[in-house]
């Protein structure tokens, strides 16, 4: 159990909240916060631990962690149709991933809670009037006025609520025979299946559903296997509202350990990650599994003293470390801090978020990322581990199943001018289905390299 005696579910209040929005009525907002406790946990201990055990597995190099979604979900896209291309998106990585290497995926979604985004600076500013940042759908609104930039506490159960409608819907695609492995086909998006990416993708399905008829007519009944017929997929979030957070907090009857029930993992910001913080303080006493986004700034002492706090009994699949260093950085920044955890003999998933350090604006002003800068860094992610003889666990991306013209290059060879084609994020660029396919391939291709060595096992 990650907690000490002086934990508490409210001693996160005693310390710097970084990133909080001001919220303009102290009473509304406690309000909200003991209607949210009353409300049903979106997810349950049990299936958290069970992630944990998925990730103690990517520890010891047998098996891979795709954590996939929304820069920032919105609250006026939420359909079925939206929430099922997405899904199918990161499923057909998963396959892409699996197939090629050999090693089994866990897939955690970047989704049913992401609704909050840390900002680079408190307030925007257009033409002199100076406004409270959006900080996401959870907090406040994205048109530029006074009353939308306004916190408003009510969101905070409009966020519940459509998490809940969210997993509704995952848990019925994910186990009602949406995903299982004979849909292959289905999952490939028609705007996909004529780019090069999506032949590729349907050359695998056609070789799995040859597989699977091998395996029907030797009498093998696939629909009693559990593992062909659906998938467990996960949900996570960057844990930046802490009052949401705490409300949806539950002691579990079984271990009596606290859980924030609001997704299965939930991770810290590299502008969060302060260890005197109030976000280090609220995460290091649920026992869900957590993630800690490391950039360029942190050293490996600092490095050793998080992973001291967040995981002091070193539990394998507890902490996992997302380095998002940006391309020009990862090649000097990243190997000490792997050595450090190497040579501590900490078990921690190392995981590439290659998004966010090489984000910068095209000439129109659209914030954009570019496909190579985000394959130069998952390359360079992958020869670190390989020189220092550690397991590459996974891969944190930004991805939408639309097709949305917001990253340049990649499968779908966006160039600036494309840019104002179709692009709808709130927040930062996302690739779309063909760049999150030919992704895919390339960090197949790294596994592959690793698999015979790896010692993978099912799922």
């Amino acid at each position: 159990m990650p907690t000490s005696s002086a934990w508490s579910l409210e001693s996160w209040r005693t310390r710097s909240v970084a990133q909080s929005p001001v919220w303009p009525d102290d009473e509304h907002l406690a309000r909200v916060e003991r209607e949210l406790a009353t409300k049903p946990p979106l997810v349950f201990a049990g299936e958290a631990r069970r992630l944990q055990e998925h990730l103690a597995l990517v520890t010891q190099g047998k098996a891979f962690l795709l954590q996939a979604g929304d820069c920032a979900e919105s609250f006026d896209e939420g359909s079925a149709d939206s929430i099922r291309d997405k899904l199918k998106v990161i499923l057909q990585m998963a396959v892409a991933l699996t197939y090629a290497s050999g090693v089994p995926v866990i897939k955690v979604g970047r989704i049913a809670g992401q609704f909050a985004k840390p900002r680079s600076a408190p307030v925007e500013i257009h033409d002199g009037v100076s406004l409270e940042a959006f900080r996401g759908h959870i907090v406040n609104s994205e048109e530029f006025t006074p009353e939308a930039r306004r916190p408003d506490p009510e969101r905070l159960l409009t966020a519940y609520h459509q998490s809940v409608a969210t997993l509704n819907l995952l848990r019925a695609f994910t186990t009602g025979g949406f995903a299982a492995l004979s849909r292959v086909h289905a999952w490939n998006q028609e705007f996909v299946a004529n780019s090069l990416e999506g032949k590729r993708y349907a050359m695998i399905a056609d070789e799995i559903e040859r597989a699977l008829q091998f395996m029907k007519a030797c009498g093998i009944d696939l629909h009693d296997d559990s593992a062909l017929q659906g998938v467990d997929f996960y949900t996570s979030h960057e844990a930046l509202i802490l009052p949401y957070e705490q409300a949806l907090t539950r002691r579990d009857s079984l271990t009596g350990d606290f859980y924030d029930c609001s997704a299965h993992m939930l991770w810290i910001g590299d502008r969060t990650r302060d260890l005197e913080g109030a976000h280090v303080e609220f995460l290091r006493g649920v026992a869900n599994p957590v993630g800690v986004k490391v950039g360029p700034r942190v050293d490996a002492d600092e490095l050793r003293r998080l992973a001291d706090v967040l995981n002091p009994l070193n539990t394998p699949g507890r902490l996992t470390l997302i380095a998002r260093m940006g391309q020009n950085r990862v090649a000097e920044s990243l190997p000490p801090l792997v050595e450090a955890m190497r040579d501590d003999g900490r078990d921690v998933v190392w995981a590439c978020d290659p998004m966010h350090g090489n984000t910068f604006l095209a000439s129109r002003g659209q914030k954009t990322r570019h496909f190579d800068d985000i394959m130069s860094e998952v390359s360079q992610f992958f020869a670190v581990h390989q020189a220092l003889g550690t397991w590459p666990g996974g891969l944190h991306v930004e991805l939408t199943g639309d097709n949305v013209t917001e990253c340049l290059g990649g499968g779908s060879r966006l160039a600036e001018d494309d840019l104002d084609l179709n692009y709808t994020s709130i927040c930062d660029p996302r690739l779309n289905a063909t760049q999150s396919l030919d992704l895919a391939f390339h960090v197949a291709e790294f596994l592959r390299d690793y698999a015979s060595d790896s010692g993978a096992t099912s799922l």
